[in-house]
């Protein structure tokens, strides 16, 4: 489980997030949803404890990620934004290195990068340089580096972005499998009809504040209305601000 309380970060003289507060439950597929500046990848990049925030708490089964980084690192896979993967090593190497990264080596490490290029379908391209791969192929690498040491907390920030059809059915697939499994799954996003195909709950966060913390049919009910698009844009204060 991820509790966040009254989360807050600020650059320079901007707030990039305002007293955030929500939960992300274990089995479950939590979005965290809102327009672009919303702050969402300030708020996981904090919950990932690559960034420090200015107040609040965060704690990530039952970590809190201040004063535990390395134990909160442990326990999560991260797919971020833009992908990184080692243009200079194989696919296979990228995952890998991050095993090790995690502590992992010798043939429980090799068994569990096997197992993920199944479960990936990257065999076709596992050996091969990653320089070069298409966006769908760089992000099954990054998820299966996030995958490696089979965290029960998986934070993605945008994971669709860039992705065709078939990957981006490939890669819900995917999470829902990883909810079914027992993971808490914490992903951004700001397309409504993505979050209605893979999510239990949603979180809505705009001008750096959450706005609404819920399941999609309290959603529904808060903005009394059936369309989850017009509700998120009703619920974010878009058509207040002119968006």
């Amino acid at each position: 489980m991820i509790v966040v309380n009254s989360l807050g970060k600020r650059f320079g003289k901007v707030t990039a997030i305002d007293s955030v507060s929500f939960e992300a439950r274990d089995q479950c597929v939590t979005a965290l949803v809102g327009p672009n500046g919303a702050g969402k990848s300030t708020t996981l990049r904090i919950l990932a404890a690559v960034l420090r925030a200015d107040s609040g708490t965060a704690e990530v089964n039952g970590h809190e990620v201040h004063t535990h980084p390395d134990l909160v690192r442990s326990s999560i896979g991260v797919l971020p934004h833009n992908s990184g993967v080692y243009a200079r090593l194989t696919a296979r190497e990228n995952v890998r290195y991050f095993g090790r990264l995690q502590g992992l080596g010798g043939e429980t490490l090799e068994a569990r990068i096997e197992s993920l290029i199944d479960q990936l379908e990257m065999r076709l391209f596992a050996d091969r340089r990653t320089k070069g791969f298409s966006q769908g192929q760089r992000v099954k690498v990054a998820l299966a580096r996030a995958l490696v040491h089979n965290p029960r907390h998986v934070i993605l920030d945008e994971p669709t972005n860039g992705l065709d059809v078939m990957a981006t059915r490939a890669l819900r697939e995917i999470i829902l499998g990883l909810r079914n499994a027992g993971c808490c799954m914490l992903f951004s996003s700001h397309i409504m009809q993505e979050v209605e195909n893979l999510c239990d709950d949603v979180i809505i966060i705009a001008g750096g504040q959450v706005r609404f913390s819920g399941s999609l049919a309290e959603l529904r009910q808060a903005a009394s209305n059936d369309d989850l698009e017009e509700a998120f844009v009703q619920i974010a204060g878009l058509h207040e601000a002119g968006v």
